[in-house]
Protein backbone atom coordinates (compact mmCIF):
# COMPACT_ATOMS: atom_id res chain seq x y z
CA UNK A 1 0.00 0.00 0.00
CA UNK A 2 1.11 3.85 -0.32
CA UNK A 3 0.12 5.99 1.86
CA UNK A 4 0.20 9.06 1.07
CA UNK A 5 -0.12 12.90 3.23
CA UNK A 6 -0.58 16.53 1.18
CA UNK A 7 0.50 18.65 4.09
CA UNK A 8 -1.81 21.88 4.41
CA UNK A 9 1.22 24.14 3.30
CA UNK A 10 2.03 22.00 -0.06
CA UNK A 11 4.37 19.50 0.54
CA UNK A 12 3.57 15.84 -0.04
CA UNK A 13 4.62 12.62 1.17
CA UNK A 14 4.39 9.46 -0.16
CA UNK A 15 5.72 6.15 1.67
CA UNK A 16 5.17 2.18 0.65
CA UNK A 17 4.41 -0.30 3.02
CA UNK A 18 6.60 -2.68 0.72
CA UNK A 19 9.55 -0.47 2.23
CA UNK A 20 8.98 -1.80 5.42
CA UNK A 21 10.80 -4.19 7.38
CA UNK A 22 9.80 -6.87 10.02
CA UNK A 23 10.84 -4.79 12.80
CA UNK A 24 9.06 -1.77 11.63
CA UNK A 25 6.10 -3.81 10.53
CA UNK A 26 5.88 -5.11 14.36
CA UNK A 27 6.09 -1.67 15.50
CA UNK A 28 3.02 -0.87 13.36
CA UNK A 29 1.28 -3.79 14.65
CA UNK A 30 2.19 -2.39 18.37
CA UNK A 31 1.16 1.23 18.32
CA UNK A 32 -2.40 0.12 16.59
CA UNK A 33 -2.75 -3.21 18.14
CA UNK A 34 -3.56 -5.02 15.13
CA UNK A 35 -2.16 -7.89 13.22
CA UNK A 36 -0.61 -7.18 9.79
CA UNK A 37 -3.40 -8.38 7.77
CA UNK A 38 -5.50 -5.86 9.98
CA UNK A 39 -3.58 -3.48 9.42
CA UNK A 40 -3.69 -3.95 5.67
CA UNK A 41 -7.40 -4.46 5.75
CA UNK A 42 -7.33 -1.30 8.26
CA UNK A 43 -5.19 0.64 4.90
CA UNK A 44 -8.10 -0.65 2.67
CA UNK A 45 -10.33 0.78 4.54
CA UNK A 46 -8.97 4.44 4.99
CA UNK A 47 -8.80 3.74 8.62
CA UNK A 48 -6.80 6.66 9.93
CA UNK A 49 -4.57 5.11 12.62
CA UNK A 50 -3.15 2.61 10.21
CA UNK A 51 -2.35 5.42 8.19
CA UNK A 52 -0.87 7.78 10.39
CA UNK A 53 1.69 4.52 12.39
CA UNK A 54 2.89 3.86 8.70
CA UNK A 55 3.72 7.46 7.81
CA UNK A 56 5.09 7.56 11.60
CA UNK A 57 7.86 5.08 10.74
CA UNK A 58 9.13 6.78 8.05
CA UNK A 59 8.89 9.96 9.49
CA UNK A 60 10.59 7.91 12.84
CA UNK A 61 13.45 6.74 10.31
CA UNK A 62 14.47 10.84 9.88
CA UNK A 63 14.26 11.60 13.28
CA UNK A 64 15.03 8.71 15.98
CA UNK A 65 13.17 8.88 18.68
CA UNK A 66 9.98 10.30 16.74
CA UNK A 67 7.08 8.79 19.50
CA UNK A 68 3.49 7.55 17.73
CA UNK A 69 1.99 10.24 20.23
CA UNK A 70 3.78 13.19 18.36
CA UNK A 71 2.89 11.95 14.89
CA UNK A 72 -0.43 13.52 13.83
CA UNK A 73 -1.45 15.10 10.15
CA UNK A 74 -4.03 17.98 10.51
CA UNK A 75 -7.08 17.71 7.95
CA UNK A 76 -6.50 13.74 7.29
CA UNK A 77 -9.92 13.49 5.72
CA UNK A 78 -8.80 15.63 2.63
CA UNK A 79 -4.90 14.97 2.95
CA UNK A 80 -4.13 11.47 4.06
CA UNK A 81 -5.24 8.39 2.06
CA UNK A 82 -3.92 4.57 1.72
CA UNK A 83 -3.67 3.34 -2.19
CA UNK A 84 -3.12 0.09 -3.92
CA UNK A 85 0.24 -0.70 -5.32
CA UNK A 86 1.10 -1.86 -9.03
CA UNK A 87 1.24 -5.54 -7.85
CA UNK A 88 -2.06 -5.06 -5.36
CA UNK A 89 -3.46 -3.87 -8.37
CA UNK A 90 -2.23 -6.27 -10.52
CA UNK A 91 -3.30 -8.95 -7.77
CA UNK A 92 -6.58 -7.94 -7.76
CA UNK A 93 -7.18 -7.79 -10.74
CA UNK A 94 -5.87 -11.04 -11.36
CA UNK A 95 -8.72 -12.19 -8.90
CA UNK A 96 -11.45 -10.82 -10.32
CA UNK A 97 -10.57 -12.50 -13.79
CA UNK A 98 -10.16 -15.88 -12.34
CA UNK A 99 -13.73 -15.10 -10.25
CA UNK A 100 -15.68 -13.54 -13.19
CA UNK A 101 -13.88 -13.24 -16.53
CA UNK A 102 -13.26 -9.77 -18.56
CA UNK A 103 -16.30 -9.89 -19.87
CA UNK A 104 -18.59 -10.62 -17.33
CA UNK A 105 -20.88 -7.23 -16.09
CA UNK A 106 -19.59 -7.76 -12.17
CA UNK A 107 -15.83 -7.53 -13.45
CA UNK A 108 -16.95 -4.41 -15.07
CA UNK A 109 -18.55 -3.51 -11.51
CA UNK A 110 -15.75 -4.19 -9.77
CA UNK A 111 -13.06 -2.57 -11.70
CA UNK A 112 -14.66 1.15 -10.74
CA UNK A 113 -13.40 -0.21 -7.21
CA UNK A 114 -10.13 -1.15 -8.17
CA UNK A 115 -9.78 2.41 -10.05
CA UNK A 116 -10.90 4.19 -7.23
CA UNK A 117 -8.26 1.95 -4.74
CA UNK A 118 -5.46 2.02 -7.07
CA UNK A 119 -2.57 4.54 -6.52
CA UNK A 120 -2.36 5.36 -10.10
CA UNK A 121 -5.48 4.52 -12.57
CA UNK A 122 -2.93 4.13 -15.05
CA UNK A 123 -2.06 1.00 -13.02
CA UNK A 124 -5.21 -0.56 -13.81
CA UNK A 125 -5.03 0.31 -18.00
CA UNK A 126 -1.68 -1.49 -17.88
CA UNK A 127 -2.64 -4.54 -16.06
CA UNK A 128 -5.18 -5.06 -18.08
CA UNK A 129 -3.50 -4.61 -21.32
CA UNK A 130 -0.78 -7.23 -19.89
CA UNK A 131 -3.94 -9.40 -19.34
CA UNK A 132 -5.09 -8.80 -23.14
CA UNK A 133 -1.37 -9.29 -25.13
CA UNK A 134 -1.23 -13.34 -24.18
CA UNK A 135 -5.18 -13.55 -25.49
CA UNK A 136 -3.99 -11.91 -29.08
CA UNK A 137 -1.85 -14.55 -30.02
CA UNK A 138 1.09 -12.33 -30.77
CA UNK A 139 2.79 -11.69 -33.50
CA UNK A 140 4.80 -14.83 -34.71
CA UNK A 141 1.71 -17.06 -34.11
CA UNK A 142 -0.59 -14.45 -36.73
CA UNK A 143 2.27 -14.72 -39.23
CA UNK A 144 2.18 -18.26 -39.18
CA UNK A 145 -1.11 -18.51 -39.78
CA UNK A 146 -1.55 -16.04 -42.75
CA UNK A 147 1.22 -17.66 -44.42
CA UNK A 148 -0.39 -21.06 -44.48
CA UNK A 149 -3.69 -19.21 -45.53
CA UNK A 150 -1.79 -17.49 -48.35
CA UNK A 151 0.00 -21.16 -49.32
Amino acid sequence: MIVSYKSPEGGAEEVETDDLSAKESADIESVTELEWTEVEDALRRQKPTAMRAVLWIFRRRATPGLLFSQCDVSGWKRRLSAKMNTDETRDWIDALRADYGEASEKFAELLVAVRTAAHESVDVDKVLAEGKAPASGGPQESAGSSSNTAG
